[in-house]
C-alpha cells in the first residue's frame, strides 16, 4: 500500500463481518503491516484471530482512519467509543448503508472529516464497484486515501454530492440481487426447456458471468454487444422482442426496480 501515512499513523477497522474482513485481507495483501491495523469487534472470526492485527486491543492516539463496517443498528454503541478522534484529523470512512454525513457530524462533531462510501457484496471476491462521497472537511488527500483503501476490493467512483447515494444503492448496492434473480430465472426457463435442473443453473451461472466481464473488457458499449451477437430473424432476436418490449420487457421492469430500492433508501436515511 502506497500510502505512508497509514501505516504510520494507523488504521482502526471498526467492525469485521463479511465486508470488513474482504478490505482487510485486500490491505494485507497490498503490504499494509498487520501492526498498523487496529480492529473491535466483540465477535471476531477464526480468520481474523489469525491475521495478526491488534485484535480489540487499546487504540492508537490519533489514526489516519477510523473505518466504520458495522451494521447500522449498531451505530448508536459503537461510535460513542470513538469519538475523542472526531473535530480532528482523523478521517472516518464508512461502509454503513443508509447512515448519512449529517447523522456522523452530530455523533462525532460538525468539523469531523467524513467520507460515506457504498460498496457492494461482489467486493467479497474483490469485484466490487465502490461510491463514494465526502463532507467538507475530508481533503483531497483524504479522498485519495479512501479510494485506495477501497480499491482493494474493486473499483472506485466518485459522486457529486451525498442526494446521488440513494440511486448508487438502487443500481450498484442492491444490484446482485437483481443479477442472483436473474440467474435464477434464466435457470428455471432452461429447465422449462427440457433441461436438467443442475446443467441449467450451471449454463445461467457461467452466461451471466462470462457476459459481464466481456462488458466489463470489450471496447464497445453493451449495446454494440447486444446487436453483436443478434442475427437478424435470428434466435437472439425473438428472445429480446420479449425481454425488449415497450410495456412488458425488461426496460420498465428495471426502471421501476431501481427506483422502489431508491426509494426505500430515502425512506431509510431519513428515519
Amino acid at each position: 500500500m502506497k500510502d505512508g501515512e497509514i501505516a504510520r499513523r494507523g488504521l482502526v477497522l471498526l467492525g469485521c463481518g463479511k465486508m470488513g474482513s474482504a478490505m482487510l485481507e485486500g490491505w494485507l495483501a497490498r503490504g499494509l503491516p498487520t501492526a498498523s491495523v487496529w480492529v473491535v469487534d466483540p465477535n471476531p472470526s477464526d480468520w481474523l484471530e489469525a491475521q495478526g492485527v491488534n485484535l480489540n486491543e487499546e487504540l492508537p492516539g490519533d489514526p489516519a482512519i477510523v473505518l466504520v463496517a458495522v451494521k447500522p443498528q449498531m451505530m448508536t454503541d459503537a461510535l460513542p467509543t470513538l469519538v475523542t478522534y472526531g473535530n480532528g484529523s482523523t478521517l472516518f470512512l464508512s461502509v454503513a448503508a443508509g447512515v448519512l454525513i449529517s447523522t456522523y457530524e452530530k455523533m462525532l462533531g460538525a468539523e469531523t472529516p467524513i467520507i460515506r462510501a457504498m460498496p457492494n457484496t461482489p467486493a467479497a471476491v474483490g469485484q466490487g464497484i465502490t461510491a463514494i462521497v465526502g463532507n467538507a472537511h475530508a481533503s483531497a488527500t483524504q479522498m485519495d486515501q479512501a479510494e485506495e483503501l477501497l480499491s482493494a476490493v474493486g473499483g472506485v467512483v466518485r459522486l457529486e454530492g451525498e442526494e446521488q447515494m440513494d440511486a448508487v444503492t438502487g443500481v450498484s448496492g442492491s444490484g446482485p440481487a437483481y443479477v442472483f434473480h436473474m440467474i435464477e430465472c434464466l435457470a428455471a426457463a432452461g429447465e422449462a426447456q427440457g433441461l436438467a435442473p443442475d446443467l441449467a443453473m450451471q449454463l445461467a451461472k457461467a452466461t451471466v458471468a462470462g457476459a459481464g466481464a466481456l462488458a466489463m473488457h470489450a471496447t464497445d458499449d453493451p449495446a454494440q454487444l447486444r446487436r453483436n451477437v443478434t442475427s437478424p430473424n435470428g434466435t437472439t432476436q425473438a428472445g429480446l422482442e420479449v425481454l425488449m418490449n415497450e410495456d412488458s420487457g425488461l426496460t420498465p421492469l428495471i426502471k421501476a426496480t431501481v427506483a422502489a430500492a431508491a426509494d426505500r433508501s430515502r425512506e431509510l436515511a431519513n428515519g
